[in-house]
């Protein structure tokens, strides 16, 4: 009977091996799936020029459909969100930029996310410069120049933005309080009107985007006086950086990341990060960034949580001393 039983033992417990192996060898790898990229932003901007590039090259590295949605509204916040609460599988991810991540923290009062805690980092994936421009006819030639000009006048000039803590404003406040210049800031929901009023007199100076301004700044009808990196543009490579014209130290630009859901499995990240980093090597993608003024990084997880941290905090002594309050 003993016997027997121990049979009988051994049986099951081959079976629950069998069945487990089974079980095991029937698991989909990741992805089995579509991808779901989320920009926060609606189409046509800065996010679409990283964003669909990438995620061709992405659905050929990984062997999935990576399908891109845009889902614009309250400076980012609705994709974030949308992205935070997401089921953290690795099938949906976000691309944010600067702004979402590590500005507009410190311009709502009630963000509904957290950068840090409701997020996988997975790459910085590249960063571009913005581009100090004027109107030829305000005068200015130079950054020198400008400032001295400006000095001149306090409060009488006027520069653009995309709107209140966007990049392009706080890289001006940055210039400003670098330089000790007293400009009107006029915000634009988009980047149109604002060139609108600069090519027609109305303002006096931009921080422009390279793929935005090169049609303006190739027709001579903008003039660029220095780009916002530690080093020139390659899509630009005769205009100086604002450091070396005048303002040692002066840095700020886009910047783009990946983020997943947080708990999405750490082999899930680290697939994602290889096939970014991937992705980046590619000629056509290399391409289409150096076109639009992207330097490729694609960072690891942990250095794009440090970089997050140093830009918030940049940002955040930026906005104080701006004096902007926090949207409630």
């Amino acid at each position: 009977m003993a016997f027997a039983l121990r049979t009988r033992i051994t049986q099951l417990a081959c079976a629950l091996a069998a069945s487990l192996g089974l079980a095991q060898t029937g698991h989909a790898e990741y992805p089995d799936h579509p991808i779901r990229l989320e920009l926060p932003y609606s189409p046509g901007g800065g996010a679409d020029t990283v964003g669909r590039p990438l995620a061709v090259a992405l659905s050929e590295i990984l062997d999935t459909s990576v399908v891109v949605e845009n889902r614009g509204g309250a400076s980012g916040n609705i994709a974030m969100s949308y992205v935070a609460h997401s089921k953290p599988d690795g099938y949906t991810i976000v691309l944010p930029l600067t702004a979402q991540v590590s500005i507009n923290q410190s311009l709502f009062a009630h963000l509904p996310y957290d950068p840090l805690n409701d997020f996988e980092p997975i790459t910085l994936i590249g960063k571009a410069p913005y581009v100090l421009a004027v109107n030829p006819t305000f005068g200015p030639r130079t950054l020198q120049e400008f400032i001295a000009k400006v000095k001149q006048s306090p409060g009488r000039y006027s520069y653009g933005s995309t709107g209140l803590g966007s990049g392009l404003h706080l890289s001006m406040e940055l210039l400003k309080s670098m330089a000790g210049l007293d400009m009107i800031h006029v915000p634009y929901t988009g980047a149109g009107a604002g060139y609108t009023d600069l090519l027609a007199g109305r303002l006096q100076a931009v921080f422009a985007g390279i793929g935005s301004g090169r049609g303006f700044f190739g027709a001579g009808k903008l003039l660029p006086l220095g780009v916002t990196t530690p080093q020139r543009s390659a899509a630009m490579p005769d205009v100086p950086t604002l450091a070396e014209a005048g303002l040692p130290g002066y840095e700020s630009y886009v910047w783009y990341a990946l983020l997943a859901p947080k708990g999405t499995p750490k082999p899930v990240i680290d697939k994602l990060n290889a096939a970014v980093v991937a992705a980046l090597k590619r000629p056509e993608v290399q391409k289409q960034f150096t076109h639009d003024g992207i330097e490729p990084i694609g960072s690891s997880p942990e250095q794009l949580t440090a970089f997050i941290k140093s830009e918030t905090e940049k940002w955040r002594g930026v906005i104080q001393k701006a004096g902007i309050k926090p949207e409630e």
